[in-house]
């Protein structure tokens, strides 16, 4: 069964798991696997870059947003900005008097991105980040994970279906496979960025 839709991924739940009373739940189980996604899938195909002009503490988040890759502070004289926790960021506030300057570091705060110190001028902003793989629905049919790695996003909803199936043997293969597909998919983008690297050999000068 070719696996290239939602419509066609939750006919291919309902064959495997060969239990026709889940049918109303198949879209709970798909999206309780793309919730699991989420949260271990780190691929090329999800990073993004967004820009923006930052001219105040707070500077809110791209509404896609999971994780930042990296954050810097772009233009004639550029910085990478280094991610610190909230109370190390509110000390550093305190001990300088709440000075402003150009923003060396960043937290998470509350939906936004936090700098310090307080921007002196106005700065451009540039931030590469891991954003959210775009839920299936009816609407939105597929998507880069459905595509290319159909296992996945299968034996993901195939484990999210354990409350209706009790002690059966299958979950822990889906389990198994479904970790597998994760696996691949992290290690093929690891591979895309580091293919071309090579080996550099160094040569010595007497």
């Amino acid at each position: 069964m070719a696996i290239t839709s939602y419509a066609t991924l939750q006919d291919a739940i309902l064959a495997y798991a060969n239990k026709q009373d889940i049918a109303q739940s198949l879209d709970t189980f798909i999206a309780l696997a793309e919730a699991d996604m989420q949260r271990k899938v780190r691929h090329w195909r999800m990073e993004r870059r967004s820009t923006a002009l930052l001219d105040t503490q707070y500077t809110a988040l791209p509404s896609d947003f999971l994780e930042p890759v990296r954050t810097m502070l772009t233009g004639s004289d550029p910085l990478r900005l280094e991610l610190i926790g909230i109370g190390e960021l509110a000390e550093r506030r305190e001990r300088s008097n709440d000075v402003t300057s150009k923003p060396k570091y960043y937290a998470i705060v509350d939906g936004t991105i936090e700098v310090f110190p307080k921007p002196d001028a106005d700065y451009t902003f540039e931030m590469v980040y891991y954003s959210d793989i775009p839920a299936l629905s009816d609407s939105n049919t597929s998507n880069w994970v459905l595509e290319k790695h159909q296992d996945a996003y299968l034996f993901g909803a195939l484990m999210q279906t354990a409350p209706f199936l009790g002690d059966d043997g299958r979950l822990a293969v889906w389990t198994s496979l479904y970790q597998s597909a994760i696996d691949g998919i992290n290690a093929e983008s690891e591979k895309a960025k580091t293919a071309g690297a090579g080996r550099r050999i160094q040569i010595r000068s007497y």
